[in-house]
Order: C-alpha cells, then sequence, then structure tokens
C-alpha cells in the first residue's frame, strides 16, 4: 500500500477553504503564498495520483499578485476546474483524445458562479472519458489514483479533483455529478461531496439541452462548513428561482428526522462486510442522535436500472456522432475510446426503447419522491461495495464485464440525478483495509438546508478520518 499526501506546516496547513480564506482575510498570509503553496504542494503528490490534466499555474500566480477574485467565501482560495467545463483560457478536452486541444474563448454561464465565490483556478483536473463511468482510469494514459492507497481508484468521474482534496494539494475543488460523479469519488476518497438539487445553481453547458438534465455542479471538500458556503455563494450570485430559499446555513437543525434506510442495492445483490458494517454502525450513530430511522425496501423498480443505461447509452450515441456540434469542431470520432463506442453501440441496439425509458425515468421519479411524504431524508451507502483496485472498471476490458461491475457498483446514486433530488455523500466509516467508505443521504427537491443540518450534525458527532494520521 502507498499512501500519498503533501499536508505539511506551510500556510495552507490542514485548513479548510474558508479557513484559508480567512486567513488571506487577515493578513496571515497572501493570496501569491496559498497559490504557491498549493503548487508545491501539487508538484509533490501529482507523480503519484495523476490528477492535474492542465496545468494554469502562471495565470494564477499572476491573478494571486493583482488580488482579482470575487468577494467571496473562498478568496483567493487555490482550486482546480473539472476539465468539461469551459474555462476562458483552457482547453476542455473532457479526458477523451476524441477532443482536440482548443482553449476555449469564453467560460460557459456555470464558470462564472463557481468563480464568483472567489477561488483561484490553478489547473484543470482529470475525469474519464465524458463522465461516463465511475473510475478515472484512460486507454491512453496513467490512471488518476486513489492518495489513501495509490493501488486503488480515485472513482469518478471527478476523480482528479477528489484525489487532489483527499491529498491536501487543495482544500476544495470544482466537482459536477450526472449519476453520482461528485458523491462516488467522494465517498473513495473520504471527502464531503453534494449534489444540488436540479437548478439549485446554473446547469451545465452538456445537460442543457438533453431530454432529462441529470448533470449538477459542485464541489468536494474536506469539510461540511466549506460545502454550505459554495452553496450559499451561488446563491448570492444566481438565486434558484423554482427552488425554496437557500442561505448560509451554519450548523446542526433542532429537529429531529425520520430517516428512511436503503440495507440493499437496486441490483438485489449484498452489500460487502465493510459497507454493511459501516451502514449499521451508522444506523446506530442516527438513533442515538435523537433521529428515527426505518429500515425500507429500495423505493424504485429494478427496471430503472435498464432505463438509465438507456439513457446513459443516448448520451454516448449523442457524444460519437454530434460531437462536433456538443463538443468541438474539430472532434474525432475515430479517437474516442472502447467504453464510450460499446456505450453507444447498446444505443444502437436498443434505440426503439428510448421513449420507453425516459418514461420510465419519470414515473420512477414520482415514485421514489413519493417516499419523502412520510420521511425526510434516505440513508444508504453510496456504493455497494469499497472502492476497487485499479483495472477492475478498466475502459478497455470486455465491455459487458466491465458494464455489469459498474451496475453492481453504482446502484444508489444516479436516481438522485434523474429525480433533480439532493443527496451528499459523507465519509464516515473505514474499510478493513483503512480506506474510506462514504455513507449516502439525499432528501426532496430543494432541501438542501435540511440535508447540510444533519451533515454539520454527523460531522460533530463523528469527525471524518484524515489521511495524515
Amino acid at each position: 500500500m502507498k499512501r500519498v499526501h503533501a499536508f505539511s506546516d506551510d500556510c495552507l496547513g490542514d485548513l479548510d477553504g474558508v479557513g484559508v480564506a480567512r486567513a488571506i482575510a487577515a493578513g496571515e498570509f497572501t493570496a501569491v503564498d496559498a497559490a504557491t503553496a498549493a503548487l508545491a504542494r501539487i508538484d509533490e503528490v501529482e507523480p503519484a495520483i495523476n490528477a492535474i490534466v492542465i496545468d494554469d499555474r502562471e495565470r494564477a500566480l499572476v491573478r494571486a499578485a493583482a488580488n482579482e477574485f470575487a468577494p467571496g467565501a473562498f478568496r483567493g482560495v487555490p482550486s482546480v476546474i473539472k476539465n468539461n467545463t469551459l474555462f476562458e483560457g483552457l482547453p476542455t478536452m473532457h479526458g477523451s483524445a476524441a477532443v482536440p486541444a482548443v482553449a476555449a474563448t469564453a467560460n460557459e454561464r456555470f464558470t462564472d458562479q463557481l468563480l464568483s465565490s472567489g477561488m483561484n483556478i490553478v489547473g484543470a483536473s482529470t475525469l474519464p472519458a465524458f463522465g461516463l463511468t465511475a473510475t478515472t482510469e484512460f486507454v491512453d494514459r496513467e490512471p488518476t489514483r486513489n492518495p489513501w492507497n495509490t493501488d486503488y481508484s480515485s472513482g469518478a468521474s471527478s476523480g482528479g479533483s477528489a484525489a487532489l482534496v483527499a491529498a491536501g494539494a487543495l482544500p476544495i475543488a470544482h466537482a459536477n455529478d450526472g449519476g453520482g460523479s461528485i458523491r462516488i469519488p467522494a465517498a473513495v476518497c473520504g471527502l464531503v461531496g453534494f449534489k444540488p438539487s436540479r437548478d439549485r445553481v446554473i446547469a451545465a453547458a452538456e445537460g442543457e439541452a438533453a431530454p432529462i438534465d441529470i448533470i449538477s455542479n459542485g464541489i468536494v471538500s474536506r469539510s461540511v462548513r466549506d460545502t454550505a458556503h459554495f452553496l450559499a455563494d451561488t446563491q448570492k450570485f444566481l438565486p434558484a428561482k423554482k427552488l425554496p430559499e437557500l442561505g448560509l446555513v451554519e450548523g446542526p437543525g433542532k429537529r429531529r428526522l425520520r430517516i428512511a434506510a436503503l440495507t440493499q442495492p437496486l441490483t438485489g445483490a449484498l452489500l460487502d462486510r465493510d459497507t454493511n458494517d459501516a451502514l449499521y454502525a451508522n444506523i446506530e450513530l442516527l438513533q442515538s442522535l435523537g433521529h428515527q430511522v426505518d429500515l425500507i425496501p429500495v423505493p424504485v423498480d429494478r427496471s430503472y436500472i435498464r432505463d438509465f443505461t438507456e439513457y446513459w447509452s443516448l448520451l454516448a450515441f449523442s457524444l460519437e456522432f454530434m460531437g462536433k456540434r456538443l463538443i468541438d469542431k474539430g472532434f474525432d470520432r475515430s479517437q474516442l475510446d472502447q467504453f464510450t463506442r460499446s456505450l453507444s453501440r447498446n444505443f444502437l441496439r436498443n434505440f426503439w426503447r428510448t421513449p420507453f425509458a425516459l418514461r420510465g425515468l419519470n414515473r420512477q421519479t414520482k415514485k421514489f419522491r413519493a417516499v419523502y411524504e412520510n420521511f425526510d431524508v434516505v440513508l444508504s451507502p453510496t456504493l455497494a461495495h469499497t472502492t476497487p483496485k485499479i483495472g477492475y472498471l478498466d475502459p478497455a476490458g470486455d465491455f459487458d464485464e466491465i458494464f455489469d461491475r459498474l451496475v453492481r457498483y453504482v446502484s444508489f446514486t444516479p436516481i438522485n440525478n434523474t429525480a433533480g433530488t439532493p443527496a451528499v455523500s459523507l465519509p464516515l466509516a473505514q474499510s478493513s483495509g483503512e480506506l474510506p467508505i462514504g455513507l449516502h443521504y439525499c432528501a426532496d427537491l430543494g432541501q438542501e438546508q435540511l440535508l447540510l443540518e444533519l451533515c454539520f450534525e454527523l460531522e460533530a458527532a463523528q469527525p471524518f478520518a484524515r489521511i495524515q494520521g
């Protein structure tokens, strides 16, 4: 096992993002100091974790020297942007050789909302090709590795961001989520990963034209405080019009919650022992805090797997055959990886089912949200088993075998994407092999405040494990 981290006694120490910003504001150190320390930390861990796809340090240091940041909660805090989101001056290559390295001429709308928090972007983080799988591995380059143990996956699709924050190279990092892509890497790297409600933040460019927008933007962080401040800043920039107002949540709520616990994945498979033990320990913790926890069956039909697979395949097909319009006019589909091609072929074999799949997903949304008539929160593990070793979900492997493994691994998170509901993974457990295990909490549409209050309570009751401990 090789554990790597860059925590040290430099100015960043083990501060979270809010802590770094407050230290800068208080004059304890400057934004240049923070950026310089972060870049040194990245240089220390990057050879082991492979989490940076584009280095933008020169511009970051210029911004830091000029103090050119928005007056948000993370003013001057070094961070990265995931490389599927347009940031002026950087090529957005989506983790694929099919996309040319052409610098973006402008930010997309969400990027401006992200920057309104005051972050200083020092580079772009890795993701697997188009974010279509749950491990940040590639057919043409080294994988992004988990800093808790570099033999293991860092999750995906925001695996680069998660690896950098977990390793202490950065306090926070941009992430986004189309089926679990914030929550999965947060779970396996020991971070807070919060997927907001649909329309809580500005829609991702690639999700706006889709039949069902399943993509939510956010961050991965080491503290609930950072996540709460990020969400509050997004609402200062542009409040969500059709959702309950969300201000800054600063601590636990007083209300005791009715919590429904799911103990079996939608696939019908059993949880592995470590994950099962983590779930029941968390149930005991919740009950000790005065919450009511009831075990319930999975509140959606198993046909959801087929319908979501059809929709996921449609997205891959759209990328393959409309990439020049959706991604870049220089898109070269001959350079697509095997996994994306195979997923696209899956759509072609079953294209006639698309209208039924869309109707099925909408039916399952109604069924899932009906749970909140009787419960405030739904609890489950984030993943059906602990993080696999590099190669288990190899995108160059046999597609049918890899996809079956993927479905069994990622069976709790996608429903929140199609339903549009908020969900969060918290690092509240560890495996027998000392790898993080995430516990997953979701609430009804617009109920970010309720989830954040619960997150604060759980973080205080059971502080998160530290990689440098």
